[in-house]
């Protein structure tokens, strides 16, 4: 494949910002449409690139380098391997579905909506592609002024609160992910003679580490500063206090990339960099690292038990499934991160489709406490029904991809600790628990006085809201059945992982 398609994924959503820069804001239908086309179009491209990808070998494939900023050794240099290209279909899937789930909701600005949208996904997609550090960080930093945007306009009553608080978090964590780069960067520079060439290359960067040449002190102080940037995003124990803010305030469509998408990033960069790069210092911070991943996990699903609405329950559900992820990263078995990546997928899809589903009770009821929605199966059984399905595969029902990440890092973690796995296990039985009860609040029991006094306004699903959730249903149930489709994927990249981590294959 000659075309640089890797560019063409990442910017045909830019195009399609122009696009809808340029048409009249009295046509919000032709806007909405055109932002649509775009975004789908960036998912067949992925798709194409999917069926394109050489399984087996390992490395980088299709990768594009240009020189950008010489002087400094900077350039555009982008490239895929078995991690990075299930990430990027996962962002254009969850992109188009994002933005036809907004046709109805969002009415006012629509304009500007779709083009902070299309914007945003253009970030997300360079994350996940890029080989080069400094064009990493300007993704990276891509990605927070569009959400910003959505989170800030078209957010609920406490949209501000919401936004300063992830805006504060993430930027603190920014500026540590850059002088870290920064860091890094002079290291090889000075280690190559004052030469700028492939200061910013991570491909070459991670062959100067093999090397032996980052001293440990250095490792341990530029892999800390990574680290906490990645681990704000994820969001692990204890700087996840802006999630569930964050959530509770976004439109429904950014809650979907928000848990989909966005976490994802710092668990990719934790693989992609910081562990490749600063390998000893991985290991020395490894025993904190499960700790707090541990402490994630049962603290999350402690805290969903209480929660009186359904957003935040879904949040704080997050921040335990996500704990799942850091955990199977740093335990350094081939099958704990297999299934970490799994489970990052598996979560995008599962907890996206829970966001799509409290939309459609949002839209209806402009409330989301779970008190207030008893007997809902009654007047929506339809939408009692899917959402019972998304409910079972968030709790791990065996066929569901819900339950293959979370077993392979259990089963994985259980070599190092037996004591750790069982705190997982005991975890997953509790995650169950309380999805399952706050589903039975909602779904059944006699309608309450809320609900009825909505009268004709409690309608059941629409087609377009069905049409969100069907590609989400189905890549679960497909995954679930069939986990080798995405584990021979993860097969090269998790031996590149764990021998850069000086892991023996297979460990």
């Amino acid at each position: 494949m000659n075309l640089p398609i890797l560019s063409l994924i990442t910017f045909t959503p830019l195009v399609g910002a122009l696009a809808v820069a340029a048409l009249p804001s009295r046509y919000p239908h032709l806007i909405r449409r055109t932002a649509l086309a775009f975004s789908l179009l960036a998912w067949v491209m992925s798709l194409v690139l999917l069926a394109a990808y050489a399984f087996g070998p390992t490395g980088f494939q299709f990768v594009e380098a240009h020189n950008w900023i010489p002087t400094f050794g900077i350039r555009y240099k982008v490239g895929i391997d078995g991690l990075s290209i299930l990430m990027v279909v996962l962002t254009t899937t969850l992109s188009w579905i994002s933005i036809l789930a907004s046709f109805g909701p969002i009415k006012d600005r629509v304009k500007g909506y779709m083009i902070s949208f299309l914007v945003l996904e253009v970030g997300m997609i360079g994350v996940f592609l890029a080989l080069d550090l400094f064009l990493f960080y300007i993704y990276w930093e891509i990605v927070l002024v569009p959400m910003y945007l959505i989170i800030g306009i078209w957010g609920g009553s406490n949209r501000i609160y919401a936004t300063m608080k992830f805006v504060l978090y993430t930027l603190v964590g920014s500026l540590l992910m850059l002088v870290a780069i920064l860091a890094t960067a002079f290291a090889y520079q000075v280690g190559h003679g004052g030469s700028w060439v492939g200061a910013f290359d991570f491909q070459l960067l991670q062959q100067f580490a093999a090397s032996g040449q980052f001293g440990d002190a250095f490792q341990n102080l530029a892999f800390l500063a990574l680290f906490l940037a990645f681990a704000i995003k994820v969001p692990m124990f204890p700087f996840h206090t802006w999630l569930p803010d964050a959530h509770t305030e976004a439109p429904t469509a950014g809650s979907v990339i928000l848990a989909g998408v966005l976490l994802k990033l710092g668990a990719y960069g934790l693989i992609r960099f910081a562990v490749p790069l600063y390998p000893h210092a991985a290991h020395t911070f490894a025993g904190p690292i499960i700790v707090l991943s541990v402490i994630a996990i049962v603290y999350g699903a402690i805290v969903s038990i209480v929660q009186p609405d359904l957003k935040r329950l879904i949040a704080y559900s997050s921040v335990s499934h996500m704990g799942f992820v850091t955990l199977g990263i740093f335990v350094f078995s081939a099958t704990a991160l297999q299934g970490a990546i799994l489970q990052m997928i598996s979560h995008g899809l599962i907890t996206g489709g829970l966001f799509l589903l409290v939309g459609v009770i949002y839209e209806r009821t402009h409330d989301r406490t779970i008190a207030k929605m008893g007997g809902l199966a009654a007047t929506m059984p339809v939408w009692a029904t899917v959402f019972g399905f998304f409910i079972l595969a968030s709790a791990g029902l065996p066929g569901l991809s819900g339950f293959v990440g979370e077993f392979l890092v259990f089963v994985g973690s259980f070599g190092i600790s037996p004591l750790i796995a069982v705190a997982t296990i005991i975890v997953m039985v509790l995650a169950a628990t309380y999805l399952l009860w706050m589903f039975q609040r909602v779904a059944f029991g006699t309608m309450s006085d809320f609900l009825k006094g909505l009268g004709g306004h409690l309608t059941d699903m629409t087609g377009t809201e069905a049409v969100t959730l069907l590609p989400l249903g189905f890549l679960i149930v497909v995954l679930g059945l069939f986990p080798s489709l995405v584990l021979d994927l993860l097969r090269a990249p998790a031996q590149a992982f764990l021998a850069a981590a000086g892991v023996a294959v297979g460990g």
